[in-house]
């Protein structure tokens, strides 16, 4: 089994986004910035500049570092450049969706770069088509140059002003205009953005450059300053003036999305103003206290179950090991010996220790289950190197419902979690018991109410109404009393897929 099989087996990252704005090496801080933010998408990357006459734009199919050299960054100059690593949430990954999207308008040309999902681009372009409009993708983030274009407004700003006003879901955006970067996050705030400042070398402080970026992380490897995130339902603008600011929808219940702290980004990353790498521990030390079993050891399914297990252990007084290694330098394809290797995909990527394994009773500690094939051979591998118990421990609750706002995830059917109980799921799994963070207990050490996040993964509550909404799922409303969810039917546990 390849990679494409066992990534199957996991949420797919979405995309990540930057803006460098006033200095002279942008593109070049934009490769460095996606390279940071690789993570976020693997299908394609793209920057676009702007040298002072035209757009020019260097884009592909591929991870950042196989795209991008000197040779293809020199085809970049300027001060100002956006780019965009992709994986598709609407739209097939093909090149003609790798992002930023350029569009030549009567406002000038205009190149954007975009994470997140539209609820309602279907229902929009079916109306511009009708009017008119020829859509040269099939990704969503195209609505925002088509609504721009047909805006009446002469001014940029207004004109995003104006398509802003007719989309509704989850966007955070990086546009280019002529000598300008404007950056705009939906009401919601459900996917992060955040301002930096950069010191140009050799300038003086009003020369500074600027940086817009989906994750913190970026800011690092550049060495820039954080400033500020930028805040739903904002506009900011950066310009010869400066950095400027507007808000074109105050007041709305947000909708930060708790599967960023989960999963999607990087532990080093600040994100809806709290450090990814603390709220994992503290959903470790929660997930600790609601599901306790005696054992020896606490181990992570690395990387991003690591430091929810650091916070197991410090809560249960569990020692922590290093039971399991990753192979980080695993491509997308493996040519697997004619004669069947069990479990080849997993063991590609994965090894257990069993110096740390042997003959302990294991706390094996993950971010989610998805599909459970991949648990079940993690468990199935710890077992084999020796394990005596091996106690699965989820550090959010039960995966039961896709995400419409920017996810890439499978349909609710292929969810585990939504067609197996727990005893079920377990047995599946192969694990000596099975254990999820609560919804209660995971807000609780996210640090903000259900009324502030998405966690519609999990409860099938979709803060933001849905073009069609899911029959399966209710949507969220303070004022209607939630609908108790039936059980789940009681089905066979799905084949191993191989």
């Amino acid at each position: 089994m390849g990679e494409a099989g066992e990534s199957a087996d996991k949420f797919h990252d979405e995309c990540g986004v930057v803006g460098i704005y006033g200095h002279p090496e942008a593109a070049n801080l934009a490769y460095l910035s996606l390279y940071a933010m690789q993570h976020r998408g693997q299908e394609s990357a793209g920057i676009v500049s702007w040298n002072g006459a035209r757009v020019l734009v260097e884009k592909g199919m591929g991870h950042v570092a196989d795209l991008f050299d000197e040779v293809r960054l020199a085809r970049l100059p300027g001060r100002f450049a956006i780019g965009h690593v992709r994986y598709s949430t609407t739209g097939q990954s093909l090149l003609e969706n790798a992002q930023p999207i350029v569009y030549n308008t009567n406002k000038g040309p205009l190149a954007i770069a975009h994470n997140g999902n539209l609820v309602n681009a279907d229902e929009i372009r079916r109306e511009l088509e009708q009017e008119g409009s020829i859509f040269t993708t099939s990704s969503d983030t195209e609505v925002f140059l088509h609504l721009m274009a047909r805006s009446r407004a002469e001014d940029v700003v207004a004109a995003l002003r104006d398509a802003v006003s007719r989309v509704r879901g989850a966007y955070s955006i990086v546009l280019l205009s002529r000598e300008r970067v404007i950056a705009a996050r939906d009401p919601q705030g459900v996917r992060p953005l955040t301002l930096g400042r950069l010191k140009v070398e050799g300038a003086p402080r009003p020369a500074d450059a600027f940086v817009v970026a989906s994750e913190t992380c970026a800011f690092d490897l550049i060495d820039a300053e954080r400033i500020r995130d930028v805040e739903p339902g904002e506009i900011v603008v950066l310009d010869a003036g400066g950095m400027a600011s507007a808000s074109f929808a105050m007041g709305q219940r947000t909708a930060f999305c708790v599967f960023e702290h989960v999963y999607f980004s990087r532990p080093d990353s600040h994100v809806f103003g709290r450090w990814v790498a603390d709220v994992r521990r503290a959903f470790g030390r929660r997930l600790a206290r609601e599901h306790a079993v005696p054992a020896d050891v606490v181990v992570a399914v690395p990387d991003s179950g690591n430091f929810a297990a650091l916070g197991y252990s410090e809560a249960s007084g569990i020692p922590y090991g290093i039971g399991l290694v990753r192979n980080h330098y695993v491509g997308r394809t493996f040519i697997e010996p004619k004669q069947s290797i069990r479990h080849f995909g997993v063991k590609v990527k994965l090894n257990a220790v069993k110096s740390v394994v042997s003959g302990k009773r294991v706390v094996l500690v993950d971010d989610s289950i998805v599909r459970g094939t991949t648990s079940k051979k993690i468990v199935r591998m710890l077992k084999a190197a020796g394990a005596a118990e091996v106690h699965m421990r989820i550090s959010s609750p039960p995966t039961k419902n896709p995400c419409h706002y920017g996810i890439d995830t499978p349909r609710r059917k292929e969810l585990i979690a939504a067609t197996h109980d727990l005893a079920e799921t377990q047995a599946f799994i192969e694990a000596d018991s099975l254990g999820y963070l609560s919804l209660e207990g995971m807000l609780a050490a996210f640090g903000k109410g259900e009324d502030q996040t998405c966690a519609a993964c999990f409860s099938g509550r979709y803060p933001i109404a849905l073009a069609e909404p899911d029959p399966q799922a209710t949507l969220f409303s303070f004022e209607a009393e939630e609908t108790a969810e039936e059980p789940p039917a009681s089905v066979p546990a799905p084949p191993v897929r191989s």
